[in-house]
């Protein structure tokens, strides 16, 4: 059954390449050291030259080929003379060498240890290193000098089944090889094990993505660390085919068959390449016996490629909530850094394409206009997806030109040398720019592979597939496009988005986390002001003005009013504002002074309403001892600190009445803190009545925010 299959894939692949008028991908050719009458294959590039093995030492007895007048295989070495010709073969190394079949190799990267298989048994009697229990293993051996010594066995090795053809990864840390185990997925199946603390780990199997219910065998990992391997239990052209596949992100990649006529109706196996496999050697039984042949790459087959990521340039942008916003009042203004802004709490911005940008949200006075707060700042880095990039029409029309560019890949940190493309038909181009028809209706696969240099001079390959709708006229393009527009896609938000990079530069939210209040800024200035300054002195008696240097820039900053949230400072900063500041705004100040965030905690624990500290007769209450007890204990510890005693009231009842309550109020916490044995000259006692509101006096709940009772340094 499998061979009318590979009869009909023989024939429709050739009769798209007349039809298309295709070059092939590869160009094949017998290797000029491969005999007539012999089997060589398994080679292996090794200094100059080629390792690989051979029956043509026809000395010994038993052999694997299926010819008993050829001979048992042996580990041969040939390299090239002066003018380009191969040398005559010769044994790779007396040391190596045994009764038995030796080979396949592989060897580490500085040449000088070697990993090859062999029978585990190799000495004594014929029937019993003929008998089918004398298991094949892998060997190590160690180049000294000029001879190949400590010769050991692997601890992977078994007496009960096969472990052979080694395979070692470029960095030498992963040894792959094939056996014939128990628990495998076929016959024999792919393994690798990983050098860990000076020996190889357990063998481990590299699962149903690779090993099928067939044979897998003869794996080769190449220098880019991409692993081939041949299998007659993948779908093919013959017995045995040579595939390609390589671990991408948690899993191996579906194996991808190698273009003919490397892979032929015959056994083809054992392959090697160079880094990008621009040109290589395979081995075959085409030509009636096992013989090496030597590739080169007409056009690139293109093995693999990611699906290409769209890059994003339109995002929401989100605020907390954390610090609450009175909108009746304020704005939420977001500057974005490219010249344009937007109000809202929530708003979507769209870039027009990857760089820096420092964003910004601002709380704006809905009345002026002027900066009340700045609530958060960031510097984004937007990138756009490392990636080749296939720059062209997502639809078609079959029959015009289509213009593809991979002029926008972003690969950092490397150098594009070549630009690769399979349309998807059939058909192939080369170049960074290029034009391509389509000839039949549908969808297609296009794969833009890229050769690149890192900074290293090492070569690298990647590659990139977008799919390319293929319509019949404009009029079925335009309904496309018109169904594909309505639906509704979800807009990402920037503090999620996996290729925005927000480095925050000031975030109230993290600010507020740490001892710190929000205060009122009147000014800033490089040289000290003075409190006694014409620049205060409108400044109403109520305010209390504080001389803050910033221990970072040298700058002096003239601050009044603190409070505990931002929207308790909004009725002092507009009557600051209308008293002529108009450069007031709102700041968050980090309490340093110990007492000071002592007493800040004290008073978030407690809070600041009245009616925790007062009854209905004006009578302290239980909350109002505690808090008073723990002020108290604090004053004893910073015995130097003096305190005022603030209270306010709201607007309920005339003025006067408000001020007298407030000031009767605080006399009483002052007592009792000077009964409680704290010197009156550190105690200041002020009645504020409802001169200072924090918030509206239209509702009972903002009422009862203008009752409060606040403790100020008095320094």
């Amino acid at each position: 059954m499998k061979r009318k299959l590979t009869t009909v894939i023989l024939v429709t692949f050739f009769f798209q390449m007349f039809i298309l008028g295709q070059t092939e991908t590869y160009t094949v050719s017998l290797a000029p050291f491969s005999s007539k009458g012999y089997d060589e294959f398994s080679p292996v590039f090794y200094r100059n030259g080629i390792v690989f093995c051979t029956n043509y030492n026809d000395n010994l007895f038993i052999n694997y080929s299926d010819s008993p007048k050829r001979g048992n295989y042996k580990i041969n070495y040939i390299e090239p003379n002066n003018n380009e010709n191969w040398q005559n073969a010769k044994l790779f190394s007396k040391d190596l060498s045994t009764k038995m079949n030796d080979g396949l190799v592989t060897f580490n990267s500085r040449g000088d240890t070697i990993y090859y298989s062999r029978n585990l048994e190799v000495n004594g009697k014929l029937e019993v290193l003929s008998s089918p229990k004398n298991k094949l293993g892998i060997f190590t051996a160690a180049l000294v000098g000029k001879k190949w010594t400590k010769v050991r066995g692997l601890r992977i090795n078994n007496e009960w089944y096969n472990v052979t053809a080694p395979s070692l990864s470029p960095d030498g840390k992963r040894l792959f090889f094939v056996s014939d185990q128990p628990g495998g997925f076929g016959g024999s199946d792919l393994y690798y094990c990983n050098w860990k603390g000076g020996y190889w780990s357990d063998p481990v199997n590299l699962g149903p993505v690779i090993n099928s219910p067939g044979n897998e065998s003869y794996p080769f990992i190449s220098p880019s660390g991409e692993l081939f391997f041949s299998s007659d239990g993948h779908p093919g052209l013959g017995e045995k085919d040579i595939y390609f596949s390589r671990f991408s992100d948690t899993a191996w990649i579906i194996p991808i068959h190698l273009d003919p006529p490397v892979n032929s109706q015959f056994d083809d196996f054992g392959i090697i390449t160079d880094e990008l496999m621009n040109s290589g050697y395979f081995s075959s039984n085409r030509n009636n016996s096992i013989d090496i042949f030597h590739f080169t790459t007409n056009l690139p087959q293109i093995l693999y490629s990611d699906i290409q990521r769209e890059n994003q340039y339109c995002f929401m942008f989100a605020d907390s909530g954390s610090i609450v916003i009175d909108t009746a009042n304020l704005i939420y203004k977001w500057y974005f850094g490219d010249g344009k802004s937007a109000s809202g709490a929530t708003v979507r911005h769209c870039y027009s394409g990857s760089g820096d940008y420092n964003v910004r949200l601002d709380i704006v006075d809905r009345g002026s206009g002027k900066l009340f707060f700045t609530k958060l700042s960031y510097n984004l880095k937007l990138r756009d997806y490392v990636q080749p990039y296939i720059n062209s029409t997502g639809v078609a029309i079959i029959g015009d030109a289509v213009e593809f560019d991979g002029l926008k890949s972003y690969l950092p940190g490397f150098d594009i040398l070549s630009y690769s493309w399979d349309f998807g038909d059939g058909n192939r181009l080369s170049g960074g720019s290029v034009k391509h028809s389509y000839k039949k209706k549908g969808e297609y696969n296009v794969n833009l592979e890229l050769k690149l240099k890192d900074s290293t001079g090492n070569i690298h390959k990647t590659g990139v597939l977008k799919k390319i709708l293929v319509v019949t006229d404009h009029q079925e393009r335009a309904s496309y496009l018109a169904k594909k527009n309505s639906v509704k896609t979800a807009i990402p938000d920037i503090r999620y988005f996996e290729n925005a990079k927000l480095r925050i530069e000031y975030s109230a939210e993290t600010e507020i986390q740490k001892d710190a209040v929000f205060t009122i800024e009147l000014m800033s200035s490089k040289n000290k002001v003075g409190l006694k300054s014409s620049n205060f002195r409108n400044i109403p008696q109520k305010y209390k003005i504080k001389e803050i240097i910033n221990p970072a820039d040298s700058i002096y900053n003239y601050t009044v009013d603190q409070q505990i949230s931002l929207m308790a400072t909004y009725p002092a900063y507009r009557e600051l504002l209308a008293l002529g500041f108009r450069d007031a705004r709102i700041r968050l100040l980090v309490l340093s002074d110990p007492f000071e965030k002592e007493l800040h905690n004290l008073n978030k624990i407690y809070g600041p309403f009245a009616e925790s500290y007062f009854d209905s007769s004006d009578e302290l209450t239980s909350n109002a001892y505690i808090m008073l007890d723990k002020i108290v204990k604090l004053m004893e510890k910073y015995p130097a600190v003096k305190l005022e005693v603030a209270v306010y009231s709201d607007n309920i009842g005339t003025e006067e009445s408000n001020q007298k309550l407030s000031q009767k109020q605080s006399q009483i916490l002052v007592n009792y803190l000077i009964n409680r044995g704290i010197n009156p000259t550190r105690l200041i006692s002020t009645g504020f009545g409802e001169s200072k509101p924090i918030a509206s006096n239209f509702l009972e709940k903002n009422r009862k925010l203008n009752r409060r009772i606040n403790f100020i340094i008095n320094n």
